[in-house]
């Protein structure tokens, strides 16, 4: 999956002559947290998001330095701040330095800019021109999406044991002893977990394997040291 298949194409942009009380009301009209910021020759200049009408003037949460401080700042920082304050157009507050990705990007880089960067938002490009943005919100639709997917007309019985089986064998945290059996889409895993990670793990694995319809936990926790032995939970609810 790449960043044009779950990006918004009808991009909501302001240009650097927006006022800032305009941006915000584009922003709260249209449910967005942040625009991108195009000049009047169509390039990609910045981003103007919630987080920079934080520190402002008007509602008395400009930053406050003590003395001592101040000196260490110096003046180009002091008036840096002043004008994100008080300024009245997005220039004065837009972030500059953007992360920006290609339409054909994959979708797994895009995310690790995100994570990498602490960004909600990330501009789609087409070469030099914006062509749409991905937000988590994008991402969050797309998971959802995945619930409509056509089934794999392979998951019979035999080939979801043996992707189960081999998604979980060879991990650091597999079962010991662990078997798959599998009946009309319904999984039941046993074996030895060492840690309640392990048992979730196998369980996720299991319920991301196409034509899974249910998973059963047959999983029984050991402690390596004492030799400690539960039965899963599941099945102790069952028993009781």
């Amino acid at each position: 999956m790449r960043a044009h298949h779950i990006m918004t194409k009808d991009l909501v942009a302001v240009t650097p002559h927006t006022t800032i009380e305009e941006a915000a009301k584009i922003m709260l009209q249209m449910h967005i947290s942040g625009l991108p910021v195009i000049d009047d020759a169509g390039n990609l200049v910045g981003v103007v998001s919630e987080s920079d009408f934080l520190r402002r003037s008007e509602i008395g949460t400009g930053r406050r330095h003590a003395a001592w401080l101040k000196f260490f700042m110096g003046p180009g920082r002091a008036a840096a701040e002043f004008v994100h304050e008080r300024g009245r157009k997005v220039a004065d507050v837009m972030t500059k330095q953007v992360v920006s990705v290609q339409e054909d990007t994959d979708l797994s880089e895009l995310i690790d800019l995100m994570e990498k960067n602490g960004i909600k938002r990330v501009p789609v490009m087409r070469d030099k021109t914006p062509v749409g943005i991905v937000t988590r919100t994008n991402v969050l639709q797309a998971v959802a999406s995945l619930v409509h997917e056509i089934p794999d007309p392979t998951a019979d019985e035999e080939h979801i044991r043996a992707r189960i089986t081999r998604a979980v064998n060879g991990t650091d945290w597999c079962p010991i002893g662990f078997e798959v059996n599998v009946r009309n889409g319904v999984v039941h895993l046993h074996g030895l977990v060492t840690t309640d990670e392990a048992r979730q793990a196998a369980i996720v694995a299991a319920e991301n394997t196409s034509g899974v319809k249910e998973v059963h936990d047959h999983l029984c926790f050991v402690d390596t040291y004492s030799g400690f032995y539960v039965e899963s939970p599941e099945d102790i609810k069952a028993a009781g």
